[in-house]
This record gives structure tokens, sequence and C-alpha cells, in this order.
């Protein structure tokens, strides 16, 4: 039962409810006809080759998978169409191509191929009634269905078996009639069947026997309907803990999905509001059918407690549901969950709900609001004198200082915590402030607000016309917001880099860093406040403490204009899913030296020691050591080495330094993020490959080359090295913002776009192009026609 894994599954990403789903051991999946079939009717392959891989995933997994597929009759529909085509007689194609007249009529080729796979059409005639004629048309229609279902199941199998057998899963087909459910003896056998298919690993896929049997939704005595309230028996019939209903919309709505203000609804409960849209073009079912289905699947009394309604088009959907990994790429729960009422799932789900969704509309406008006042404080600012701002700024240096204590007193506040917690030791490292840090902080605070005013820097100036100047100049891209893990010293450095841009900021921080970012965001807001004689509000700086808030805030793509997040791969990744705000960033820090044969022994030892042990958790730490295979024969890779081990570094080995003696132990992956004191080891024959080493393995965040002075290599690994940051014999912890005479750093860009490496001040700029006449008004018009009064010069004027 999944509902005894709620209490134990932490994710801090990923509702416990949703969670809980992962730890499911056997699982029904159901597909839809607009789900595994295009509209033709013919098989959508893309869809169905990303379902039978998830499928086979959870399989490889250990997960016992029931697959319920529709798509039979419409295949069959085709492939007896095409048969029909087929077997006309030649004369039959020869006047369906020429339109000769055959008893009179003309007969096409469309036609002649429908009226060749479409049952016969009874005519009214003098000894028929009208009921009489519905009667028999109806049962000519039921025949074809039939005929289509036969033909289409064995398509259909064949179809399954060419795209499981690749991914070394075996399917079964299993074709179901309501006397298989009815029965007792047949119900007991075909639970045997099941039970030892799953056993054996084997993928049973269920459709109904339409050949046999084709049922209304109006039989008041079936046991299933449609394929939907098939997958619902079988999940309670055959012990699965999950369905997964995949349809054509992304779950249920409380309005027809086709409505604008329609809302997707995360959680179905006995209180939920639904509106049914229209029904799917194809198959039997629609949302009702599976809103049923779901409800009749986690009714108490088996052992199916959770029921998801998700779309098939998705095409990770089955893999972001029922994967037994969370990845936050893949974004937010997807679908709508009904889950057994009176459950510990359904407790679970009506908790969060309450916690996440409460009074969304007002969540929602609060945080417009927050950013929407960040907004008018930074315009505001922008238009204050240089001095003003540099004041504001020494003001918040001062600030960090003179207040130094309780900072410290709420830092330790969250160091207690984490301890009780048992975080791990290099996010404790990243959390812990010291008065060392807030004194460096406070220095790079001052070296910004000394620089040269960054904002209406001319960038550019033009000519365009005798007396039309054209000027580009710098101006603040507007509104930022900031997500960051455990290092609250990453506030205010962010804080001083957007008051000296002119920006706006939005703050969220890790809950390890709770106390301590409050306290640095009051401190900081006070000085703001303080300096500006309340010119400037606090609200220039907001800081986000609910997670809802944050949800809400990505969306909010009108009112804030970059996204940056600072912290682990998860984060980054979640991020980037989930906005449609432009993101500026780095998913990983996997920083390379590379020591060339030419480096000297000493030196090489002191650059890589610096770069893994100087701050291990950073993301521009030292994570592989590539060494020339000459420095293996002339000592210098020994001497690195017992450096590295000297200092306490665990150096796991690749192949050839595996090989060489360099390493006892294996590295499992070839790119890793450690963290801490911990790197890989490798040899390269070249300079060459150490190049191609970095292209595959690294993160493009920082690399570095210890090598002679004179050494060509030196300037060749800085031309050919594509990353944010290239070194030729300085440590990789060189990038840094500070580190680089920026002031401070708002993260380090690894993209390719707007900014890359460290982000100072620059980064966070924008530019705009403004157009002044000095000769009385212009117009296009002058410009143009049989005879221009003005021509353009467009000279270039700096």
């Amino acid at each position: 039962m999944i509902t005894t894994m709620i209490a134990t599954k932490e994710d801090m990403n990923e509702p416990r409810s949703r969670a809980a789903l992962r730890m499911a051991r056997r699982v029904v999946v159901k597909a839809g006809t607009s789900v595994v079939a295009n509209a033709d009717g013919s098989p959508s392959l893309r869809r169905l080759g990303d379902i039978v891989e998830q499928l086979s995933e959870l399989n490889h997994e250990g997960v016992e998978v029931i697959f319920v597929s529709s798509g039979a009759v419409g295949m069959g529909r085709n492939l007896l169409r095409k048969q029909a085509r087929l077997n006309m007689s030649f004369m039959d194609m020869h006047n369906s191509m020429t339109g000769d007249p055959v008893g009179g009529s003309t007969v096409t080729s469309h036609q002649a191929t429908d009226e060749a796979s479409a049952p016969p059409i009874t005519r009214l005639t003098p000894n028929t009634s009208i009921a009489d004629l519905l009667d028999a048309n109806e049962q000519m229609q039921t025949s074809a269905a039939k005929s289509y279902a036969a033909a289409g199941q064995f398509e259909l199998m064949n179809l399954y078996q060419s795209l499981f057998s690749p991914k070394g899963v075996t399917c079964s087909q299993v074709l179901l009639t309501q006397a298989d459910f009815q029965d007792e003896v047949h119900l007991k056998t075909l639970s045997f069947a099941v039970e030892r298919l799953l056993t054996l690993g084997v993928v049973p896929i269920v459709n109904e026997n339409d050949c046999c049997t084709i049922m209304g939704t109006d039989d008041t005595d079936a046991v299933f309907n449609d394929n939907d309230s098939l997958a619902a028996l079988c999940a309670r019939t055959f012990g699965a803990e999950v369905l997964l209903l995949l349809t054509d919309v992304d779950g249920v709505y409380d309005l027809p999905p086709s409505n604008p203000k329609a809302k997707l609804i995360n959680f179905h409960h006995s209180n939920s509001d639904v509106a049914i849209g229209e029904k799917s073009s194809q198959g039997r079912g629609g949302m009702s059918a599976k809103i049923d289905a779901a409800r009749f699947a986690v009714t108490p009394g088996s052992a199916c407690t959770a029921c998801v309604v998700a779309a098939g088009s998705d095409l990770d959907c089955i893999r972001s549901i029922l994967g037994r990994e969370f990845d936050p790429a893949l974004g937010p729960p997807k679908g709508t969950l009904f889950a057994t009422p009176g459950s510990d799932l359904e407790k679970q789900a009506l908790d969060e709900l309450v916690h996440w969704e409460t009074d969304d509309e007002s969540v929602t406008e609060a945080a417009r609001e927050m950013a929407t006042a960040a907004r008018k404080e930074a315009r505001k600012l922008q238009s204050l004198p240089h001095d003003l701002r540099k004041s504001i700024l020494h003001a918040v240096a001062d600030a960090l200082l003179n207040r130094q204590d309780e900072l410290l007193e709420a830092n330790q506040q969250d160091l207690d915590a984490a301890d009780e917690n048992s975080v791990a030791a290099p996010l404790v490292a990243r959390l812990k402030l010291t008065p060392q840090k807030l004194a460096t902080l406070a220095k790079g605070i001052r070296q910004l607000a000394d620089q040269k005013d960054p904002l209406g820097v001319v960038k550019s100036k033009r000519e365009v016309a005798e007396g039309l100047e054209l000027s580009l100049i710098t101006v603040p891209i507007g509104v930022l917001m900031v997500i960051f893990e455990s290092r609250p010293d990453s506030l205010p450095q962010i804080a001083s880099l957007a008051l000296a841009s002119g920006n706006g900021l939005l703050l969220k921080g890790g809950k390890e860093a709770t106390h301590s970012n409050a306290s640095l965001h009051e401190v900081i807001g006070d000085a703001i406040e303080s300096a500006s004689d309340g010119v400037i509000s606090r609200d220039i700086i907001a800081l986000v403490t609910s997670r809802g808030q944050v949800k809400d805030l990505l969306s909010i793509d009108d009112v804030i204009d970059l996204v940056i997040p600072r912290g682990s791969n998860s984060l980054v990744s979640y991020i980037k899913a989930n906005t449609r705000i432009p993101v500026l960033g780095h998913a990983d820090g996997v920083c390379h030296v590379y020591v060339d044969s030419s480096a000297n022994a000493d030196s090489a030892g002191k650059i890589v020691v610096d770069a893994k042990t100087d701050y291990p958790s950073a993301c521009n730490a030292m994570e592989t050591l590539l060494l020339h295979q000459d420095t293996v024969e002339n000592g210098v890779a020994l001497s690195v080495m017992m450096a590295l081990r000297s200092a306490g570094v665990k150096c796991l080995g690749g192949a050839k330094a595996m090989k060489a003696g360099l390493s006892d132990v294996p590295a499992q992956h070839m790119k890793c993020e450690y963290g801490d004191l911990t790197c890989l080891v490798e040899i390269v024959d070249n300079l060459d490959e150490a190049i191609d080493w970095i292209h595959e393995h690294g993160s493009g965040h920082t690399e570095a080359i210890v090598c002679a002075d004179d050494s060509p290599v030196g300037e060749e690994f800085l031309k050919r090295v594509d990353a944010a940051c290239v070194f030729k014999n300085a440590s990789t912890r060189f990038a840094d913002g500070f580190r680089l005479g920026l002031g401070a750093e708002v993260g380090i860009s690894t993209g390719r776009i707007h900014a890359r490496g460290p982000v100072g001040v620059e980064g966070l700029l924008t530019t705009k192009w403004q157009l002044r006449s000095s000769s009385g008004i212009n117009y296009v018009g002058e410009f143009g026609g049989e005879s221009p009064s003005k021509t353009y010069t467009h000279k270039e004027l700096m």
C-alpha cells in the first residue's frame, strides 16, 4: 500500500502525496484512443513510442505494469478500408477511375472503398417500418465494429510487440469480456493468469474483446462500459496500487478546458467543482467517464488508493508521475489526483491543498503587488543622482558591520536547526556566516559603490541625418527575481548589485537560512530607507517567505523580467521548467584543471590544491584534475597527487589513472559536482584530448590550465576551450565577482545570451535607444518620395 510511505518520503521539491505514487509496485496505465491514435485512426507512433519507453523503464525498475490500450477499432477500420481497396475488381477500379456509370450511377474511388469496408445500409420498403429499419442498421454498424476490432487487435498487438521487444520487455495480449468478471470461475482463472504474467515480468496489454461484445454505455448490467471503467476494474481486481488514465487534456478542470478561465484541479475531492467539456471525437469515453472510473478505482475495499487523470500528449507524463525518482526538470505535478476517501493519502493531499491553494487568487495578487512595488521603487531609484545611490550602498555596507551581532545571532539559529536536522556538511559550510565573511561583503559593496555610474552610459552614437542624433545608453533590466539555496551571504551581494544597477529585486532563500535571510533583509531595508531619507522604500527589495509565493511569482512574467537561480542542478532545472520568464544561471559547476607536460610540480600542486580546497562546496571549485601523460613519467603527477592527499582530498580515478596507479578507487561518473573534498583524476595524452574531455564532461563554468609561462599551449587552451571562464596558471576560484573586480556577483552564468561568467552590474543592465533632434521636427515623409527634402547620413559619431 502506498499510503504507508507518505510519512517517510521526504522531498522538498515534490508534494508528498505525489511522491507516494512513486512507491507503487503494481500499476495500471490506460491510454485512450485520442492518445494512441491520430485523428484518422492511424497509430500515433511518436506517442506510442514514448509510452512504451516509459512503461519499459518502470518494468526494468521492478514495477509490475498492466497496460490498458484502446485504438483497435480505429486501426481495424483503416486496415479493412485498405483491404477493400485491394479487393476491388478490375471493373470497379476502372469505373471508379473513369467515372463510367454502372447501373445509372457514378462511383468514385473513395466511395467504393467506404462502401466495400462499411456495412450495407438497409433501405425503407413497403414491408418495413421505421423501427425495423433502425434496428437493422444498428445491427449492421455493430457487425462492422466487430470486424474492425478483430482486424485492429491483431494489428495493434503487432505494433506493440515491435515497440516493446527492442526494450527487452515481453508483452502479452489479454482480451476481456463482461463474463470474465461476472463469472466467478472465469474471474479466478483470469486473475491467476494475470498474476502469473506479472510475476514473470511480462506486461499484459488489456483491451475489451470488442469482436465478441460491443457494449453501450446505457447497459445497466455491464460491469464496465468502456476502457476507462475497464482499467478501473482491472486496477481493483488485480491489486494495482495506482491507476493512471491518459487522456487528451491535462486533467480535470473546474470549467470546460476550452474556457480561458478554466483551472486545472490538482486534487479531486468530494467538494471539487467540475464542469465537463466536449467529448473527444475518438473513443467511447469522455471526461465524465474518466471521473467515474477514477472514483470507482479508489473506492475503499481494494489496494488501489490513487488514480491520476493526465495528458497522454505529454511525452514524459508516465515518467513524471510514476518514475522511481523525481525529476524537477519535468515540471510540477501533472494531472488530477484522486485518492481513496479517508485514506492517509487523501489526508496528505488535503493538507497540501490547504497549504498551497488556500485563497489562491489572493496569493497571486499579493505576489503581483510585491513585484509591482519593487518596480515602482526601482524607477524612483534610477532617477536619483549617482552620489545618493552611492550613499545608499555605503549605508548597507556599514549596517552589515554595525549590526553584526544580531546577524550572527540569527545565523546561529539556522546552524542549530541544521545540526538537529543532520544537514550535509557542504550545505552547513555555505550556511555559516562569520565576521570575516561580513567584512568581505562590506568591502565588496563599498568597491561596488565607488565604481563609475553604470546607468546612462552611452554605448554608441550615430548621426541619422543632419540635426538628428541616435544614442544607445545603458538602463536597468527592471525587476529581478533571485532564488538561492543555503547561502545567506548571497543576499547582501545580490541586493547591492540590484541597488547599484537600479533594478527592483525579489529574493527567495533556502529554508535552511530562514532566520539569517530575514535578519539580513531587515538590516538592508533599514539602511535603504535611512540613507535615502525615506525616498526609497524597502519594498525595492522584497523577501519571498513561502514556497507558494515563489510558484506564483514564476508565472507573473509581465512584472518580473529576469529570474536568476543560484543553487543546485535540481533547483535550476525546476526554475527553467516552471517559468516563461528568461532564466540566467548555471546548473552545474564541474570545473577542470589541466596540468600540461610543461608545468612545474610546485606550481601545479599549489594551483590544484587551492582550486579544490579553498572552498570545496563552491561552484568554481575544481572537480576534475586532468594530467598530461608526460607528467606521470616526469614525477609532476605524483607530486600533485601527494599534495592533494596531504590536503585531505579523496581522489577517484578514471580508467587511465587507475591503470597508472594514481588512484585505487574508481570514479562512478566522469561528470560530477562533488561539492566536498573529493575529485576525479584522469590522464590524457595531449592538449587535444584534454579539451575534448572538458567539452564532453564539463559544464561550461570555469576551466584552467597549468603550464610553463612561455609554453604556447597556454594561449591555445585559452582560445579553444568553450567555457564562461578560462584561466591560464590561475586557480578556478578566481571565477568570482569580487576577485575579478566586479564588486560582487549576482551569480555565474554558463549561458550564451546576454551575460556569461560572473554576473556583476553590467550583466544586470540592458539598453535603450534615444533619438534627439536639434533642428526642429523630423518625420519620415521628409526622407521619401521623388523629391525628398532630407537625406540620411548614417554617420558614426562614436
